[in-house]
């Protein structure tokens, strides 16, 4: 039997629309890749080797959730968010999508392909597998009850935190992308070269603009929408949430200064649960009045011999106000951040309700500016850029909740700078061509700004 009848026997077709799903993926047998991949070109392909399958996906369950582990990968669009991938990144997006699928599929036929093909005494193979005896309720323990894997009960560096990302992404607290990057840098020091994935990311294209392209993120979000919903979803990465994040894929993605506003306005808060409070307060607005007032442009106006019919003034009106901590924004100005500042402004008018009135320019040094300053396009740069001058400013004026727009570019923390990081609420915006390693592993938020829209506000 072909692999691609193979694959449409072992899909509930009926129930998850795979029909029409297949009729746009084209499966090809390969040993090009030494697992399986998608490619979303013209015609979108999925490469699978049938050495991998016959000995890992031998059973029509195994079969189903490689399958479904690749095309998360699509309806994610983990190889278009990210401008380059490594290997860490593909094993964080790996152990987000297997736990996203032992959760949604938690029966023993299908979680096998997961718990033979990796070891739970080998670190970090065991980041990509269920804990012992799963499911036990299928993510409905707390972080601190979730057992852990036999590699994770050893000591070695950076255990602690490898332990808290994998019970949150297990228990019912569930655990972001943010949360798992926290162990790149451990990631990265072992060396993943002889770590199996499933999957060849780094031969999948980043995806194009074609119509077929489209069609596919379209197909693949229609067979999750009939999806049952996991007992307890991911956090950021429940079935709603990915649908949405589907819809991003084939429409107009949010610009720029909407990605910043929600990044500020989750760090305002007093925690990720924490809604929104608001309280209402007298706020200054300009208006034009008919009653007389002192201004350069009526003083010119009469010089010329114009009526003045109009003059500005300042009513109070009550709005709506954010009740929560404002949060200090550090704009890196080095010269690779020439191009943003529009959307920065922007973004930083929109949420002055919820900024310190004084934002922070810095480069290898600080310097303060108002919005309006802001606003007015002010800049006050050295051209170079160090973090130690920004971790310096924290302590001096005890900040506790931050975010940072900067390409990442900022050196490497020393001890003291990560203590003040791991010490506040701290959100990161990137820009296009970013390195996050020096600052992940203490942002409790962050984003990624658009490269088509890097010139707009």
């Amino acid at each position: 039997m072909k692999l691609k009848d193979r694959i449409l026997d072992c899909l509930p077709a009926g129930r998850y629309a795979f029909t029409a799903l297949l009729r746009l993926l084209d499966v090809v047998e390969t040993d090009a890749v030494p697992t399986a991949a998608v490619e979303c070109r013209a015609q979108p392909r999925m490469l699978v080797n049938p050495a991998f399958v016959q000995r890992h996906a031998n059973t029509p369950e195994k079969l189903m959730m490689l399958v479904m582990h690749e095309l998360h990968h699509v309806l994610l669009g983990h190889t278009r968010r990210l401008p380059t991938v490594t290997r860490a990144d593909n094993l964080v997006m790996d152990a987000i999508i297997n736990a996203l699928l032992a959760k949604t599929f938690p029966q023993p036929e299908h979680l096998a392909l997961f718990t033979d093909f990796y070891d739970d005494a080998a670190f970090p193979q065991c980041l990509l597998r269920p804990p012992p005896a799963w499911p036990w309720g299928a993510g409905s323990l707390p972080p601190g009850r979730v057992p852990l894997p036999a590699a994770l009960e050893r000591s070695f560096p950076g255990v602690e935190v490898a332990r808290e990302v994998y019970q949150a992404l297990y228990s019912s607290e569930g655990a972001s992308e943010a949360d798992l990057r926290r162990l790149i840098p451990l990631l990265d020091a072992i060396g993943l070269q002889r770590v199996p994935l499933l999957g060849d990311h780094e031969a999948s294209v980043h995806g194009d603009a074609t119509e077929s392209s489209r069609l596919l993120a379209r197909a693949v979000a229609e067979v999750l929408r009939q999806w049952p919903a996991p007992p307890e979803p991911l956090k950021g990465q429940s079935l709603e949430g990915m649908l949405q994040q589907s819809r991003l894929l084939v429409r107009r993605v949010p610009g720029n200064r909407a990605a910043l506003r929600r990044l500020i306005e989750r760090i305002a808060r007093a925690s990720d649960a924490a809604p929104q409070v608001l309280r209402l307060a007298a706020v200054e607005r300009s208006v034009d009045s008919p009653v007389p007032a002192l201004s350069r442009r009526a003083t010119v106006l009469r010089a010329l011999g114009a009526p003045v019919l109009l003059h500005p003034a300042c009513v109070a009106q009550p709005e709506p106000i954010p009740e929560a901590e404002r949060v200090h924004l550090y704009l890196d100005v080095s010269g690779s951040m020439e191009g943003l500042r529009e959307a920065l402004y922007g973004a930083a008018l929109d949420c002055r309700a919820w900024l310190h009135p004084v934002v922070h320019l810095f480069s290898t040094r600080v310097d303060e500016v108002t919005l309006a300053q802001l606003a007015a396009g002010e800049c006050r740069s050295t051209g170079g850029t160090d973090l130690r001058c920004v971790t310096a400013h924290m302590r001096r004026h005890r900040v506790r909740r931050a975010v940072l727009l900067t390409d990442g570019w900022v050196g490497e923390p020393t001890d003291e700078d990560a203590r003040t990081l791991r010490g506040l609420r701290l959100g990161v915006a990137y820009v296009p061509g970013h390195d996050s390693r020096a600052l992940r592993l203490f942002a409790r938020h962050e984003v990624l700004l658009a490269e088509d829209e890097k010139r707009a506000a």
